[in-house]
């Protein structure tokens, strides 16, 4: 697929909602994909959190790639940067109902926090809780294979709320912006490919199905 190097396309959905299938679609449509692993090996979450976004458009995996997913594109107000340092840049962002993909958190992970513990807290705004956490020997910072993480069990409200207030902000930003460069769908919708495929200029069969990662 040929395009200009700025015509990037970021999902911005959150994690658990179907980011990994937006991947695969991204693949299978031929586009250069970069996802998690492209974050693990690069820093990328690191990267945002520090601020320092420099250090992840010079890096060659992101100028390779055309088409993102998962971290760190849907981290707090990133996209807001995306936006404007691409100006031929889309979007799109999936939602789904939020006490299933609350559900679907805790047991992909077994009620712990998904990822970095610093991040994750920046993410939900537990960053108070982080802190004292940390500094009480609770947890680990930041966090990794066999750490202490923080727990989500508990917190289901504070994540839906979370979810639903990164779905409002995404959809009044571009509302005032420029409606046409976001793709807003539903994760439950059978649709959801064929129409993903409409606003990317691409012929989806109607059988098409894209699934990874069911909890």
């Amino acid at each position: 697929m040929s395009q200009p190097d700025d015509a990037k396309v970021f999902c911005i959905s959150m994690q658990r909602c179907g980011t990994t299938s937006v991947g695969k679609f991204f693949v299978d449509f031929g586009f250069r994909w970069a996802g998690w692993p492209a974050d693990e090996k690069n820093g990328w979450s690191a990267s945002w959190y520090d601020g320092d976004f420099e250090a992840i458009f010079s890096s060659p995996d992101f100028a390779w790639a055309n088409a993102f997913e998962d971290s760190p594109w849907w981290l707090p107000d990133f996209y807001k940067v995306l936006f404007h340092r691409f100006p031929r840049s889309r979007f799109v962002l999936f939602t789904r109902d939020a006490d299933a993909w609350f559900r679907s958190m805790v047991d992909h992970s077994g009620g712990d926090a998904l990822g970095d513990n610093r991040v994750h807290a920046k993410i939900y705004r537990r960053e108070l809780e982080f802190f004292d956490a940390v500094r009480a020997g609770r947890i680990d910072d930041p966090a990794g294979p066999g750490h202490r993480m923080m727990t989500i069990e508990g917190h289901a409200e504070q994540y839906a709320n979370a979810l639903r207030l990164h779905a409002l902000e995404v959809e009044d930003f571009f509302r005032r912006h420029a409606p046409e460069r976001l793709h807003l769908g539903r994760l439950e919708d059978p649709g959801k490919w064929t129409k993903l495929g409409a606003f990317l200029g691409l012929d989806v069969p109607d059988d098409y199905e894209s699934h990874a990662n069911a909890s």
